[in-house]
């Protein structure tokens, strides 16, 4: 909405033209939400912790979580108003893929909320069950998925693109949204897996989230994604801001996350973040990158599975719980020791990402 001010103003002061700029308007988002954070996040924790949203605490954990119990959760409505405000103030609003990638982190929220409302408020243990969260998650994925595809301009949104090759590129047709359904819905439920400890999954989620936001600076400027070797999708870059406003807001909540945490983000924040990582990925044409990048979500989601076919075949568990940090834990490592390595590990994951943009 500001731009539109900008651009009107701009035509008196020319020093308004800086709002033009992708980066400068990134940067605005990333400030505009973390300022939202430090003022609103306050007065959020004194409200849930009055109405007593407070976390429960699996019985068979690690005894050192049995301390959390209480604490307030859901917080992942900071990270949500913060984004959408700060998008909505800063980026492009005729930009279609800005309504798409705000319209699924959104909606991916309100299932997380409801999920949520229901096992904290109401003070049901199932919350929303699973069939039926997935069956909504589908929804609004399939939804996003055959839109993008409907709406494309141009043979590089639906282009299957693989890292490290510049000349291996396949063209989708139908199964494009079959796979956009699958990375967006995936990526929800494995940012969701990793949300078990203080800080763990909101890291790694800044992390990635900027680092889509340089492939999708990148993607949109037609100079640089030729000098790269990349698909260049018009107004992609648009998503600059969005991303920006990932950063700000995620970093905003660590402030409240860190260990130990003053809140937890709940599904409300990990399936809409998990969501948008999805989308972003899916918008730039990335998906392999975000696997590669979100090492540590795949890792959490790949340890689940393993440890419920092996426990469902020969009756044994691989892990001594999962997801694999509860392992990590269970074997005598300080909760902060696991969360930093596994930051650790996501810097390093995403710089290989990074340097795709390079090496083709």
């Amino acid at each position: 909405m500001l731009l539109i001010l900008a651009e009107t103003l701009q035509k008196y002061f020319d020093a308004f033209r800086v709002f033009q700029y992708l980066t400068f308007r990134g940067i605005l988002g990333v400030l505009t939400a973390l300022i939202i954070s430090f003022i609103v996040g306050p007065m959020m924790i004194r409200h849930l912790s009055k109405y007593k949203v407070g976390q429960s605490i699996r019985s068979d954990g690690p005894q050192s979580h049995f301390s959390k119990a209480g604490t307030p959760t859901m917080g992942g409505a900071l990270i949500l108003v913060s984004i959408a405000i700060s998008t909505l103030l800063w980026a492009d609003l005729s930009n279609r893929y800005v309504w798409v990638i705000l319209l699924v982190t959104m909606a991916f929220g309100l299932v997380g909320f409801v999920d949520d409302y229901k096992k904290l408020v109401l003070r049901n243990s199932d919350g929303l069950r699973a069939r039926h969260k997935y069956f909504w998650q589908s929804v609004v994925g399939m939804a996003a998925a055959v839109f993008l595809y409907s709406t494309a301009t141009v043979a590089t949104e639906t282009q299957f693109i693989v890292p490290f090759f510049k000349q291996v590129v396949l063209n989708l047709g139908l199964a494009y949204p079959i796979l956009a359904y699958f990375v967006i819905v995936g990526s929800s439920n494995a940012v969701n897996l990793t949300d078990g400890l203080d800080g763990l999954a909101i890291m790694p989620t800044v992390l990635v989230g900027g680092a889509l936001g340089i492939f999708a600076y990148a993607s949109g400027n037609v100079n640089f994604a030729e000098y790269l070797g990349i698909p260049f999708i018009p107004k992609a870059g648009e998503l600059v801001v969005f991303c920006g406003s990932l950063v700000g807001a995620g970093l905003g909540f660590l402030w409240f996350n860190a260990y130990p945490a003053q809140v937890f983000m709940g599904d409300v924040g990990a399936l809409a973040l998990g969501a948008a990582l999805g989308t972003l990925a899916v918008l730039v044409r990335q998906e392999i990158v975000l696997m590669v990048m979100g090492g540590v979500f795949v890792m959490e989601t790949v340890s689940v599975m393993l440890q419920v076919i092996s426990f469902k075949l020969t009756g044994r568990r691989i892990f001594r719980m999962a997801p694999i940090h509860h392992h990590f834990e269970l074997k005598g490592w300080p909760e902060p020791r696991v969360i930093v390595r596994f930051w650790i590990i996501t810097v390093i994951l995403v710089l290989i990402g990074l340097a795709t943009l390079k090496l083709r």
